[in-house]
């Protein structure tokens, strides 16, 4: 045990561990826990017992002995990305997938069991935890979720840097930074947060392996420039991700920002009293996705922030529009709104999905609810400072989708979100339509987007993964050809005539999708249907349900008028024993046309206690 900062004290574990005493106390707080002999050396440290641990990242070498820390009614807190691999690490356990795995996270370094975690740590804000105040700030590289702890003492900003960097230009592993097979999202993010932190001018850098840095300026600096090395090394091309971090805006007007650097296309509008409008906000400054779906797989952060300040005058983002619910356009909200204290505006189509997503089955949903703090009516037009704002309905790539036209320094806009790509060029290349059958996608969707570009007419279209699209003579024409030929396409290959299916031949559904039910209680789904003919029709639909549990009614049998749908609800009494992803389906039969086991929920069942 060593003294490293008046009052900071350092326990070489299975990690560096570092206690920082609270000012005029006898307690403290820890950073990472180790294998947990820190314990063990409070008293040297004039420490009487240890109220919190803070972890840098979820590795088990960080924090293996976390369970003597639970015991000891210290309360552990964890980086926001990374809590599952915390709180319910069992379930990644449980359902990671080992064979045919290019998957090269190294998640499977994470606590064998998990362990109560009392709160996630609040990135970019300071919260005291012990008395010793504390500044989150995300530095993802060595883990996507990793977080660095800054904390004033005696004049010096100290920097806790997990494993970020291991010593002056290195870090302990290049392995961890291999997120996933032939990439360099990690190495590249490693040098984004190297840059971060560089701007926040610490005094030290104290690192979970390695010994303390007394030159932060230079130890990071040389490891960007040795990691920019790196990447490039593993690319055709160099990469500039100092440029990628300290420019990322480009303007497509002078008014209107477009974040290049995100995943999807942010774009921001600029009020002439320096307010700011985000339009779509998901994985800012991302260097990729690595794979997996779990939640420490994504990474939201205001990265992109300090330059839109710095370089565009742009003095509080009040803010964000949501052109549609998937996560590259909405991951950031939350945080955003949490940091910068940003409203968020959605579309009526779009603001249900964002506040409930496991109500429904849709793909590509963010993990959390995304309250919406003003709902905005289709085809209504709002006022935000100088612009004014429609709000056009544009299914196609998903049936919750919005556009929003408007005028920016003269030039008419229309942000359509993932709609189409923006990259036909007539005679030569079509524009392909983004369309995918899962996110609900109906035959005339694209007649109709292609009819309200033709009404607007716009200067340029930005969308959600593509370059602004300049609109030159012909482009909204082949876009109208494009969409009759998806209608001719689709009513040659599908079943058609007196016969709609729709386009993803579903004519049932179950809400809520996901959901979960104490043991023994009862909850209730409501089965939407839709008549696929154009006759009146009678429709049965019947529960199929697991063993031992109970549906009121036990069927159903509802007219259907021709073309319509009908909305039928069910009181389902689950089981008495806990139990993981129960499966609820609905047999339905519609006239003659009998469906069989259409659709289906699941249900976490838990503990009534």
């Amino acid at each position: 045990m060593s003294e490293v900062a008046p009052g900071v004290f350092r326990v070489r574990d299975t990690c560096n561990v570092y206690v920082i005493r609270a000012a005029g106390g006898r307690t403290g707080i820890a950073v990472d826990f180790g294998s947990g002999v820190v314990l063990e050396h409070l008293a040297e440290m004039g420490v009487d017992r240890l109220t919190d641990v803070l972890m840098t990242h979820h590795h088990r070498d960080q924090g293996q002995g976390l369970p003597l820390a639970a015991a000891a009614g210290i309360r552990i807190h964890v980086p926001p990305v990374e809590r599952d691999l915390f709180a319910a690490v069992d379930e990644m356990w449980r359902t990671r997938p080992l064979v045919n795995d290019y998957n090269l996270r190294q998640d499977r370094f994470s606590l064998l069991d998990p362990v109560p975690v009392a709160d996630v740590v609040p990135e970019y804000r300071t919260r005291t935890y012990g008395g010793v105040p504390v500044l989150v700030l995300p530095t993802p590289g060595h883990t996507v979720g990793s977080v660095t702890y800054l904390v004033e003492r005696d004049s010096e900003r100290l920097a806790f840097s997990g494993d970020l960097i291991y010593g002056p230009g290195k870090v302990w592993s290049l392995a961890a930074t291999q997120w996933s097979y032939t990439e360099n999202e990690g190495p590249a993010m490693t040098v984004m947060s190297c840059y971060v932190l560089m701007d926040r001018h610490v005094s030290r850098l104290l690192p979970s392996h390695g010994e303390v840095m007394e030159d932060p300026q230079h130890s990071l600096g040389l490891l960007a420039q040795r990691l920019r090395a790196y990447v490039d090394s593993r690319r055709p091309y160099p990469w500039d991700l100092q440029t990628r971090l300290v420019d990322p805006y480009v303007e497509v007007t002078p008014h209107l920002l477009w974040n290049r650097t995100s995943l999807a296309c942010s774009y921001v509008l600029v009020s002439r009293t320096g307010a700011a409008m985000m339009i779509d906000f998901g994985y800012d400054v991302t260097t990729g996705l690595p794979p997996g779906a779990d939640r420490a797989a994504r990474r939201p952060w205001l990265a992109s922030l300090p330059a839109l300040r710095r370089r565009h005058g742009v003095t509080s983002v009040e803010v964000a529009l949501p052109t549609h619910y998937h996560d590259d356009h909405v991951a950031g909200l939350n945080l955003l709104r949490e940091v910068e204290g940003t409203e968020i505006w959605s579309p009526e189509n779009v603001a249900p999905i964002l506040a409930d997503p496991m109500r429904y089955d849709l793909p590509c949903q963010w993990y959390d609810p995304i309250p919406s703090d003003r709902v905005l009516p289709l085809g209504g037009t709002f006022r935000w400072h100088e612009y004014e704002i429609t709000v056009h309905e544009l299914p196609g790539h998903t049936l919750y989708a919005a556009a929003f036209e408007l005028e920016v320094d003269g030039v008419r806009v229309l942000v359509t979100g993932d709609q189409q790509e923006g990259l036909g060029i007539p005679g030569q290349r079509r524009d392909v339509l983004n369309y995918q059958y899962r996110n609900i996608v109906r035959l005339d969707d694209y007649r109709r987007s292609a009819a309200l570009y033709h009404r607007i007419a716009p200067g340029v279209i930005v969308t959600g993964h593509w370059e602004p699209r300049w609109v030159e003579p012909g482009y909204l024409a082949m876009l109208t050809d494009e969409a009759e030929e998806f209608v001719a396409l689709h009513e040659a290959l599908l079943p058609g005539g007196t016969l709609d299916l729709g386009m993803d031949g579903v004519l049932a559904r179950v809400a809520p999708y996901l959901s979960q039910v104490p043991a023994a209680q009862t909850a209730r789904f409501t089965v939407s249907v839709r008549n696929p003919t154009t006759e009146e029709q009678k429709a049965t639909v019947r529960p199929v349900l697991p063993t031992g549990w109970r549906a009121e009614p036990d069927v159903a049998v509802v007219p259907l008028p021709g073309g319509g749908a009908v909305d039928v609800d069910f009181d389902v009494a689950v089981g008495h024993s806990p139990q993981r992803r129960a499966r609820v389906a609905v047999d339905v039969r519609i006239g003659e046309l009998h469906l069989g086991q259409h659709a289906e929920a699941l249900v976490d069942v838990v503990d009534a206690g």
